[in-house]
């Protein structure tokens, strides 16, 4: 899930964001996409994120700096979320009966996986597209190593993403996701068919509910149109993911976020790798000129 919005203006002291998630992540240099009427900026040393989505002239992303988080690591752009996605309760859970523990980044939890505060390598770039990679360590932030690749692909209206994480020589629980900051819509569509209820923690529980009406910092279960409208276009977001988090608290922000299951998904929604197994998951963003906002 997103952030609960308490965010704090880190002292100077403050440890990397690979240790706080919020520590401040500067973008480094740019690498920019283009195609048509959009634009798009990858900060791979900032997590392998998008650092802006640009269509038409159009900014969609809160950028470095903007909003309440202003440089926080998990709170601007978008960043793909691997190992995990979302909160692990407390960063502990259990595989092959072995009770795991992972560092504690934000708050009480675990949060958003290792991709989000780690550099990215660029492994190709090729006219309109992009690929990255991050090996992922076996050590105390993570035991059990494995790959992730990223590929971005920009269109004159459409941005196609996709995440894949493989093991290595380990089994390992896994799940992905990507976690946009778009500047506050004028609208969101969006109309899930279940949600999953939070505790006094904040971390979602089963079983799942009916949906309750926002504001929200919740995850669904949700099919059909999901987009938002600002600035006279329509950007429609569409996943092989059925399960969605919204966070639209925030005042500046919404984020809309693809995810292979639930936050907690190593206790509530365990998927297992083998040796040698891949998990993959797409994420496209689509814009138009939105209904009845033309000419006459």
């Amino acid at each position: 899930m997103a952030a609960s919005g308490r965010f704090i203006r880190m002292r100077a002291e403050v440890a990397s964001p690979i240790d706080n998630a919020e520590a401040a992540l500067p973008a480094g240099p740019l690498h920019w996409l283009r195609a048509g009427a959009l634009e798009v900026a990858v900060a791979p040393a900032a997590g392998g994120r998008i650092a802006q989505l640009r269509h038409d002239g159009v900014e969609w992303l809160v950028g470095e700096g903007e909003g309440e988080g202003g440089q926080a690591a998990i709170a601007w752009g978008c960043y793909p979320m691997v190992p995990w996605a979302g909160r692990i309760r407390r960063g502990r859970f259990e595989f092959d009966g072995v009770a795991r523990s992972l560092p504690i980044n934000f708050e009480r939890h675990a949060i958003h996986g290792l991709g989000f505060s780690r550099p990215w390598h660029v492994d190709d770039v090729a006219g309109n597209a992009m690929t990255l990679s991050l090996a992922l360590p076996e050590d105390a932030y993570w035991p059990f190593g494995g790959t992730v690749v990223q590929t971005l692909r920009v269109q004159p209206h459409r941005l196609q993403l996709h995440l894949v994480v493989q093991a290595g020589d380990n089994a390992m629980p896994a799940a992905l996701g990507w976690h946009p900051w778009f500047r506050k819509p004028d609208r969101l569509l969006f109309s899930p068919e279940s949600m999953y209820p939070r505790d006094g923690e904040g971390i979602a529980t089963l079983p799942r509910v009916p949906p309750v009406p926002g504001p929200w910092d919740d995850c669904f279960v949700a099919g059909g149109e999901i987009a938002l409208l600002r600035a006279g276009q329509r950007l429609r977001l569409r996943s092989d993911c059925d399960h969605w988090v919204v966070y639209d608290r925030a005042g500046h922000a919404t984020c809309v976020e693809p995810q292979t299951g639930p936050p907690d998904g190593f206790t509530l929604a365990p998927h297992r790798l083998e040796p040698g197994q891949a998990l993959a998951t797409a994420f496209e963003l689509e814009w138009e000129q939105a209904r009845g906002s033309g000419p006459g």
